[in-house]
């Protein structure tokens, strides 16, 4: 594990100000959905399934796109690569107000949103904050991911009170809006390659190839790890606002909920970015788990408005906590020659299930009139998550 330290230059502080702003607005701008999803299914007499579908499709298309981003973030460019997936991302939500199909949003949200966030995701800033901070680099990764907490506190709180005063086409305008102010910036911050002498360029550069790393134990369990996190994360974005306004909770508290969530979701990846450091990637992970477990239970139980804001503080402490910490579990199983191929990978892997989800999750409301099956599914996946987690060993493989 890298240990070295370096002088902080306005380069590197440029670099962390990027990746904190990319993922700030497109971390947050991908929860949209969630946020309108009663008021698009009631507006536009579909089901929550046609919706649930779309979301699906953005994870699916979202993780094969991060995996062959996270190969050439490897090679080329990152100023392309982030710069074209905010572009792509603007282009997609932006068109979200003018939908009147179930397809529409297939198309828009699913597929074009979907492949612009894979440009501009936690693979490509996290292999471009890894190499800027080799020897902080759960931290840094971990201070980068906060934009998205930080995105989700602020960006969703208001854009639930535009739901609210002019309607939910509106929100889809002003996160596109968020998109194409950040272009310029990205332009400026982020440098075409590593320049010579910098810490990104010192980085040693070896390790296992994908088919290799494919090989091994460590990443299949790895896979199944971060599997379950993807089904929790993207069932629960997807549907807490639509489970807590089914529960009773008042329309603006409901989309606040989500804005909670990521005042939690801050502390909880600085902290695990931080201890990833000190004692490795699994500690931080398996205490995550715990803590899912904890509060999936709780709601099977009870349904009541404080039961609820409880459920989202304690899961949004867990939300988002392995995105800082897979290029740690990559960087010390494999090594860092295909950082970005193999976290795109694993990432791939995490955003299909988010697909399955939100999409198991809205097909079980739709059928029964109900999320209770939904959440013991989570709750036993996460027990599942939780033993694989203990069981993995955090000394590399790789010699």
């Amino acid at each position: 594990m890298p240990t070295s330290t370096y002088r902080l230059t306005m380069a590197s502080v440029l670099i962390l100000a990027a990746g904190f702003f990319t993922l700030f607005i497109n971390g947050s701008g991908r929860l949209a959905v969630g946020l309108t999803l009663r008021p698009m299914v009631e507006d536009m007499k579909w089901t929550r399934a046609d919706i649930g579908s779309a979301v699906a499709l953005f994870q699916v298309a979202s993780a094969v796109a991060m995996f062959f981003v996270g190969t050439l973030a490897d090679r080329m460019s990152l100023r392309l690569l982030i710069g074209g997936g905010i572009a792509i991302c603007a282009l997609g939500i932006g068109l979200m107000g003018y939908v009147t199909e179930p397809w529409h949003v297939l198309v828009l949200f699913g597929l074009i949103y979907g492949i612009g966030n894979g440009g501009c995701s936690t693979i490509t800033v996290g292999v471009m904050v890894s190499r800027a901070f080799p020897g902080r680099t759960g931290f840094a990764n971990g201070f980068v991911t906060s934009g998205m907490s930080l995105g989700q506190l602020l960006m969703v709180a208001v854009l639930a009170a535009v739901l609210v005063q002019i309607g939910w086409r509106s929100v889809y305008f002003w996160v596109a809006v968020a998109h194409v102010v950040l272009l310029p910036f990205i332009f400026f911050a982020v440098p075409r390659m590593p320049a010579a002498g910098s810490a990104a360029a010192a980085v040693v550069r070896d390790g296992m190839t994908i088919r290799e790393a494919m090989g091994t134990r460590r990443f299949w369990m790895l896979i199944g790890i971060f599997a379950v996190c993807g089904l929790d994360d993207f069932f629960v974005t997807t549907h807490l606002v639509a489970f807590a306004q089914d529960s009773g909770v008042d329309q603006l508290l409901a989309g606040n909920l989500l804005a909670l969530m990521g005042l939690a979701a801050l502390i909880g990846v600085l902290l695990a970015g931080a201890y990833g450091d000190r004692t490795g990637p699994a500690w931080p992970t398996a205490v995550s788990f715990v803590l899912r477990i904890a509060c999936f239970g709780l709601v099977l139980v009870e349904n009541s408005t404080a039961s609820i804001a409880i459920f989202t503080l304690v899961f949004g402490l867990t939300f988002l906590v392995t995105a800082p910490l897979t290029v740690l579990f990559v960087r010390d199983a494999f090594g860092t020659k295909n950082l970005g191929g193999i976290s795109g990978l694993i990432t791939m892997v995490h955003h299909s299930f988010g697909g399955l989800g939100a999409y198991i999750g809205a097909r079980i409301f739709d059928s029964s009139g109900s999320y209770a099956i939904a959440f013991a599914i989570m709750l036993a996946s996460s027990v599942i998550a939780l033993i694989l987690t203990l069981m993995y060993r955090g000394k590399p493989e790789m010699a």
